[in-house]
Parts: C-alpha cells; structure tokens; sequence
C-alpha cells in the first residue's frame, strides 16, 4: 500500500511515505532549480575539448558558494566531489578527474544544489566540440525520451505511465534503457519516493498525486542496457562499451499535469543548438 502525506507535517528522512507539497514549496523549488538550471547554462560556455572534469566541478563549487547554495553530492554517502561527470560510455555518476575532455566526447554534468533547504536537481548533456552523428542522435533520442516522460505527467495516472513513453520511444528508435537506476522524489529530501522507473507499464507504480516533486532522468544506450559499477563503487558504465546519454528535469505536478522547475534560463536544454562555446 502506497502512503501520502502533507510534506509540511512529515518527518525530515526519507520513511517510503510520498510527500505531498503546497504552493510555498513549489516556490522554493522553483528557487533551487533555477540556480541548478543557471549553472548548466554557464557550463555550456566552459565545457570544451581541453579542459577537465575537475575544473568543471570546481565551478559548480564555487558557483554554488557564490549563490549561497551547497552541493548535495558533497560528501554525500562518502561521494567527494560537487558533481557527477558521465563521459562517453559512463551511465552515471562518472567522477571528475583531471583528465582533460577530447574532441568528439559527450559528458553529462548532474548538478543538485541545496538552497535554503531545497534541492534542485538537473542534469544535461554537453557535446565536446564537434561530435559524430551518431553521438549527436543519441542526444537527441534521450532528451526526446525525457519530454515524452515528462508529457504523461498529470494527476491520476500511474508512474508506471512515464516509464511505458520513455521505452517505448526509446527501442522503437533501437536504443535501450537503462533499467538499474532511476528517478526519484525530491524537494526537501534530497533522494524520497517515490521511484521513478524509465521503463514499464501505465498500470505499474502509484498514483501521480498533485503536489508530488520528482525527478526523470532517462539514461539510454546506443547499445544494450547492460551496465556496471566499476571499483570505486560510484561510476557506472555500459557493459558492452556503447555510448550512453542522460537529461534529467525536476518537475512537480499540478492540478492539470506537471511544472518543469529546471528549465533552462537561457532556452539551452535541447540538444543540437549550438554551444556557447562551438
């Protein structure tokens, strides 16, 4: 049996129970997402063949201090660095190293800031210069999935619903999804329920609620869904070496469907628009 409950009355960990949130929370929401949604904005003038994932996560660093806003993944579970950087065949959770990016990679950058107690997560892709097509296509097939998951969003349907538009977008464009992690609830916890799968059924999971805040965050592979964890227990990759691709929006739902608290400022979500830096 699936629980809801006022978040405002709810204890401050993450007990199975799906929060439900008022107007001022979706105000402070909209807060830390924009600043999440800024800083991948600024990140698209930075990201470029040369430079290194840890120059990278010392700007989310110091963009974070700058706006009065702490990086959740720091020190988080032991994690020591400000963000995630995934290049190439790295599902997620790839850590920054000083290794410098090359002509031709993509590198998902996952930002969550916590500001004023709420937590906006994002993520988005960035292409290292001049990319192949078939990269390019894999970016434009994943953020695609993304919106089609974020479409389905409304009161009364099933999460279950998104997963079932991710897949079924996804394989009928003869990529996979990656079935080992997933969305998740968020607002004043940074990881709560529910889950939010990318794949399945419009009759799986529980109901969509109003007032319910949540991540999708879609990752799909060129090639098998396959993946593994590599030894430092964090970076997760494809098993088959295939590119793999995620965007991740936070959105929380609304009478009628859904608002995207981590839209891009600056219109630069989609993939194929060019680069501050191209």
């Amino acid at each position: 049996m699936v629980n809801y409950i006022e978040a405002a009355t709810a204890p401050s960990k993450n007990t199975g129970a799906i929060r439900l949130y008022g107007p001022d929370a979706f105000g402070s929401m909209r807060k830390a997402c924009q600043l999440t949604a800024r800083c991948l904005d600024e990140l698209a003038g930075i990201v470029r063949p040369g430079i290194t994932t840890n120059a990278i996560d010392r700007f989310v660093f110091e963009f974070g201090m700058d706006h009065g806003a702490y990086p959740a993944t720091l020190n988080y579970r032991g994690y020591t660095k400000s963000t995630c950087t995934s290049i190439n065949h790295v599902v997620c959770h790839g850590i920054p190293d000083d290794k410098p990016l090359k002509e031709g990679d993509i590198v998902n950058v996952d930002v969550t800031y916590s500001l004023d107690g709420w937590y906006g997560d994002s993520s988005r892709m960035y292409p290292v210069g001049e990319i192949k097509r078939a990269a390019e296509r894999l970016l434009e097939v994943t953020y695609e999935s993304l919106l089609r998951g974020i479409a389905v969003v409304k009161p009364g349907v099933r999460t279950g619903a998104i997963g079932q538009a991710i897949q079924t977008y996804a394989e009928a464009e003869r990529c996979s999804v990656v079935r080992d992690f997933c969305g998740h609830g968020v607002g004043s916890i940074f990881h709560d329920s529910p889950n939010i799968l990318h794949y399945g059924s419009a009759s799986d999971g529980p109901e969509i609620r109003e007032g319910m805040i949540f991540t999708i965050e879609p990752m799909i592979n060129l090639g098998r869904q396959h993946v593994k964890v590599l030894a430092d227990g964090w970076t997760a990759v494809t098993r088959d070496r295939s590119l793999s691709a995620q965007y991740e929006h936070t959105v929380g739902v609304t009478a009628n469907g859904c608002e995207i608290f981590t839209l891009s400022p600056a219109g630069l979500d989609r993939p194929g628009l060019p680069s501050l830096s191209r």
